[in-house]
Protein backbone atom coordinates (compact mmCIF):
# COMPACT_ATOMS: atom_id res chain seq x y z
CA UNK A 1 0.00 0.00 0.00
CA UNK A 2 1.56 3.57 -0.98
CA UNK A 3 1.70 5.95 1.88
CA UNK A 4 2.61 8.89 1.45
CA UNK A 5 2.01 11.07 4.66
CA UNK A 6 4.22 13.87 4.24
CA UNK A 7 3.08 14.68 0.78
CA UNK A 8 -0.65 14.64 2.09
CA UNK A 9 0.05 17.25 5.16
CA UNK A 10 1.25 20.10 2.97
CA UNK A 11 -0.86 19.16 -0.06
CA UNK A 12 -3.92 19.41 3.08
CA UNK A 13 -2.05 23.23 4.13
CA UNK A 14 -1.98 24.07 0.70
CA UNK A 15 -5.61 23.22 -0.37
CA UNK A 16 -6.54 25.45 2.43
CA UNK A 17 -4.70 28.37 1.26
CA UNK A 18 -6.02 27.84 -2.53
CA UNK A 19 -9.17 27.58 -0.69
CA UNK A 20 -8.74 31.14 0.65
CA UNK A 21 -7.33 32.55 -2.37
CA UNK A 22 -10.33 31.43 -4.01
CA UNK A 23 -12.33 32.93 -1.44
CA UNK A 24 -11.00 36.58 -2.02
CA UNK A 25 -10.65 36.60 -5.31
CA UNK A 26 -14.73 35.67 -5.21
CA UNK A 27 -15.11 38.60 -2.91
CA UNK A 28 -13.68 40.79 -4.93
CA UNK A 29 -15.26 40.31 -8.04
CA UNK A 30 -18.40 40.22 -5.84
CA UNK A 31 -17.83 43.53 -4.09
CA UNK A 32 -16.72 45.01 -7.47
CA UNK A 33 -18.79 43.63 -9.66
CA UNK A 34 -16.23 42.46 -12.17
CA UNK A 35 -17.24 39.09 -13.70
CA UNK A 36 -13.97 39.34 -15.51
CA UNK A 37 -10.39 40.14 -15.39
CA UNK A 38 -9.65 42.95 -12.80
CA UNK A 39 -11.18 45.79 -13.60
CA UNK A 40 -8.52 48.40 -14.17
CA UNK A 41 -7.95 47.76 -10.33
CA UNK A 42 -4.67 47.25 -8.99
CA UNK A 43 -5.19 46.09 -5.87
CA UNK A 44 -8.05 43.20 -7.63
CA UNK A 45 -4.95 42.40 -9.88
CA UNK A 46 -2.95 41.66 -7.06
CA UNK A 47 -5.19 39.19 -5.46
CA UNK A 48 -5.88 37.58 -8.68
CA UNK A 49 -2.36 36.72 -9.30
CA UNK A 50 -1.60 35.40 -5.80
CA UNK A 51 -4.21 33.52 -6.66
CA UNK A 52 -3.13 32.00 -10.41
CA UNK A 53 0.33 32.18 -9.20
CA UNK A 54 -0.31 29.69 -6.25
CA UNK A 55 -2.47 27.53 -9.14
CA UNK A 56 0.69 28.07 -11.33
CA UNK A 57 3.53 26.44 -8.78
CA UNK A 58 1.89 24.30 -6.30
CA UNK A 59 0.64 21.30 -8.26
CA UNK A 60 3.61 20.64 -10.23
CA UNK A 61 5.59 21.10 -6.84
CA UNK A 62 3.17 18.59 -4.91
CA UNK A 63 3.61 16.34 -7.69
CA UNK A 64 7.97 16.55 -7.19
CA UNK A 65 7.38 15.71 -3.53
CA UNK A 66 4.78 12.78 -3.76
CA UNK A 67 7.46 11.23 -6.28
CA UNK A 68 10.26 11.64 -3.93
CA UNK A 69 8.26 10.40 -1.05
CA UNK A 70 7.67 7.59 -3.28
CA UNK A 71 10.98 6.93 -4.11
CA UNK A 72 11.88 7.54 -0.10
CA UNK A 73 13.76 10.67 0.27
CA UNK A 74 14.89 11.65 3.52
CA UNK A 75 12.02 13.22 5.45
CA UNK A 76 13.75 16.35 6.67
CA UNK A 77 14.58 17.20 2.54
CA UNK A 78 10.09 16.59 2.16
CA UNK A 79 9.57 18.68 5.63
CA UNK A 80 11.89 21.39 4.92
CA UNK A 81 10.50 22.11 0.82
CA UNK A 82 7.02 21.53 2.07
CA UNK A 83 7.84 24.39 4.50
CA UNK A 84 9.23 26.31 2.02
CA UNK A 85 6.47 25.98 0.24
CA UNK A 86 3.83 26.88 2.14
CA UNK A 87 5.41 29.51 3.53
CA UNK A 88 6.86 31.18 0.10
CA UNK A 89 2.82 30.58 -1.08
CA UNK A 90 1.52 32.50 2.02
CA UNK A 91 4.43 35.23 2.30
CA UNK A 92 3.87 35.50 -1.79
CA UNK A 93 0.59 36.34 -1.75
CA UNK A 94 0.63 38.52 1.22
CA UNK A 95 2.80 40.71 -1.01
CA UNK A 96 0.80 40.72 -4.08
CA UNK A 97 -2.30 41.43 -2.09
CA UNK A 98 -0.69 44.61 0.05
CA UNK A 99 1.89 45.96 -2.54
CA UNK A 100 1.35 46.73 -5.98
CA UNK A 101 4.87 46.68 -6.59
CA UNK A 102 7.85 44.71 -6.02
CA UNK A 103 8.39 44.37 -2.10
CA UNK A 104 10.06 41.71 0.13
CA UNK A 105 7.40 39.75 0.50
CA UNK A 106 6.66 39.27 -2.80
CA UNK A 107 10.45 38.23 -3.46
CA UNK A 108 11.33 36.46 -0.60
CA UNK A 109 7.71 33.99 -1.57
CA UNK A 110 9.35 34.05 -5.16
CA UNK A 111 12.61 32.71 -3.86
CA UNK A 112 11.15 29.80 -0.96
CA UNK A 113 9.31 28.28 -3.54
CA UNK A 114 12.25 28.48 -6.29
CA UNK A 115 14.17 26.39 -3.59
CA UNK A 116 11.28 23.93 -3.30
CA UNK A 117 11.00 23.36 -6.79
CA UNK A 118 14.83 23.48 -7.24
CA UNK A 119 15.44 20.87 -4.39
CA UNK A 120 12.71 18.41 -5.01
CA UNK A 121 13.86 18.26 -8.54
CA UNK A 122 17.02 17.59 -7.77
CA UNK A 123 15.83 15.15 -5.28
CA UNK A 124 14.28 13.05 -7.47
CA UNK A 125 17.52 13.36 -10.35
CA UNK A 126 19.75 12.02 -7.45
CA UNK A 127 16.91 9.07 -6.90
CA UNK A 128 17.74 7.96 -9.93
CA UNK A 129 21.31 7.09 -9.03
Amino acid sequence: MLHTPITAFYGGLLGITFMYLSILVIRGRRSQKISLGHGENPHFLGIIRAHGNFAEYVPLILILMLVAEVNMAHEAVLHATGAALVVGRIVHAYGLKHHTGASWQRVSGMLLTFAALIGLSVQNILSLY
